[in-house]
């Protein structure tokens, strides 16, 4: 980000402001509703130039709302208490446990181990693992947990010339690529695994209040990460960077890797025994007749948990987490994601979400599949130089204006921000899987500009189609 787009975003962004909140005639909108409008305009805007660092920007509704009469004090503050908060916290808590004691690399040598060397086979496994892992922890932390793992397989290929010059950049471009865009398509499939999809569950329980569950998004989100990796799979073995299948890597890679990390520890045994109750609880815990346990409080159990439970580790006193690897918890997207949600809270509250129906009323004129056609490329192709995050903050509760505007049920617009948002693959910006392969010698902005347009092409396809016709039974109330 360069200093002149701090520097505008400084400026841009009270102006703004300015504009709306002090001459009513520009919008016609009522005191209340208008704050609001003026509020998110600012934060919107600071957001996108980063103006400020992203989580100080999100503290601002805090105090913007009640100082411009958009929302109650109360109103604007408890949504950084939303459940959907803590449910997250939980599940960062329960990710950074299974960094600190290397359980993801135990999962991913595994899935190579299974599924085989040769050249494909190693793009599927790696793919896999990091779709799997990415479903439950965030895209970020999975990118740079498996970056190594990829560039360790690279070597080996390079140092035992398994391929030659020319098919060595082709596997290496491939499996790097499959890293990073298998770290957003897994996020897709989860609540936990994508913000935007939490975005999506906080924002229908706040203003059309419904409860969407893990399971109900699991529902409608797995098949679509299924029909990606699938496309992702073949696109980069069979199109974009195919390798002949003569050469693989050593069928002891796997092996070697998983006796330099010894026998499973007894701590790695209780995270996994955790993680896969949590995991057990969050799709089919609605099933166990007495059983009612909110998502929220299945994540907060199992974390605490791994604080209480005492490691066997030598030297390490204290519970398999300590507080003091709490310190790596990103809690700034906490706040980011609370922010957003206050301003939500704040559209409702004020009423202001009817307005932004009643602009894009003309709609109606479109058809239904059109307008899913066209928001999802909109979306898409914004997330490619904004956060995702910040996206969804910021179309989601306009999103519920326009499906009112057009008269069709909210929760498909939605869900289309919701996807659309997490599927950037073009530049290295996009992301943070993204920039993380980026950063090796191995990958040009040119090849991941190439590769990746075609890929968002092929998401907005599968996104709109499941939208329309897989959410109407899947996620409808």
């Amino acid at each position: 980000m360069s200093w002149n787009r701090h520097r505008i975003g400084i400026i841009l962004g009270p102006l703004l402001f300015a504009l709306i909140y002090f001459f009513p005639a520009l919008t016609g909108l009522e005191d209340a509703p208008r704050a609001v409008l003026a509020v998110t305009v600012w934060v919107a805007t600071w957001w996108i130039t980063e103006a400020m660092p992203i989580p100080a920007t999100s503290l601002m509704p805090i105090f913007l709302l009640p100082l411009t009469g958009g929302a109650e004090e109360s109103t604007a503050t408890m949504a950084y208490a939303d459940p959907i908060v803590f449910m997250y916290m939980g599940g960062f808590t329960i990710a950074l446990a299974i960094e600190k004691w290397d359980l993801h690399k135990r999962i991913a040598m595994f899935i190579l181990l299974l599924l085989g060397t040769t050249s494909n086979r190693i793009v599927l496994g790696v793919g896999i693992a990091t779709a799997f892992l990415s479903m439950w922890i965030s895209n970020a932390a999975t990118a740079l947990m498996m970056l190594p793992i990829a560039l360790a397989l690279i070597t080996e290929a390079k140092d035992k010339e398994f391929f030659n010059e020319k098919d060595l950049k082709s596997f290496a471009k491939g499996l790097l690529l499959t890293v990073a865009y298998a770290a957003s398509i897994g996020g897709l499939a989860t609540l936990i695994g994508s913000v935007p999809n939490a975005v999506f569950v906080g924002i229908a329980n706040q203003q059309l209040d419904q409860t969407i569950t893990f399971f109900d998004w699991f529902i409608f989100g797995f098949p679509i990460t299924v029909i990606m990796m699938t496309v992702l799979y073949f696109y980069m073995t069979k199109i974009k960077f195919s390798v002949p299948n003569t050469g693989s890597i050593s069928e002891n890679f796997a092996r070697d890797q998983l006796k330099d990390l010894g026998p499973m520890s007894y701590q790695e045994k209780v995270i996994l025994i955790i993680f896969s109750a949590t995991a057990f609880l969050w799709i089919f815990g609605g099933f166990i007749p007495g059983l009612d346990l909110s998502d929220t409080t299945i994540s907060m159990m199992a974390a605490v948990s791994l604080f209480l439970i005492p490691s066997r580790y030598k030297g390490k006193r204290g519970g398999i987490m300590v507080w003091e690897d709490m310190k790596r918890l990103p809690w700034g997207l906490l706040l980011l994601f609370g922010g957003g949600l206050s301003l939500a809270a704040a559209f409702d509250e004020s009423n202001l979400t009817e307005w932004f129906g009643d602009i894009l009323g003309g709609l109606q004129v479109l058809p239904y599949l059109l307008i899913l056609i066209v928001l999802a490329a909109m979306v898409l192709f914004m997330t490619e130089i904004m956060s995702n995050t910040a996206v969804s903050n910021m179309l989601i509760p306009v999103s519920i204006g326009l499906a009112l505007g057009i008269g069709v049920e909210p929760y498909g617009i939605m869900a289309v921000v919701a996807l659309a948002s997490s599927c950037a693959f073009m530049l290295p910006i996009s992301t943070p899987p993204n920039a993380a392969v980026f950063s090796s010698d191995f990958i040009t902005i040119d090849d991941m500009i190439k590769a990746g347009f075609w890929l968002n092409i092929i998401g907005i396809i599968v996104i709109v189609v499941f939208v329309y016709f897989w959410q109407p039974i899947v996620l409808s109330f």
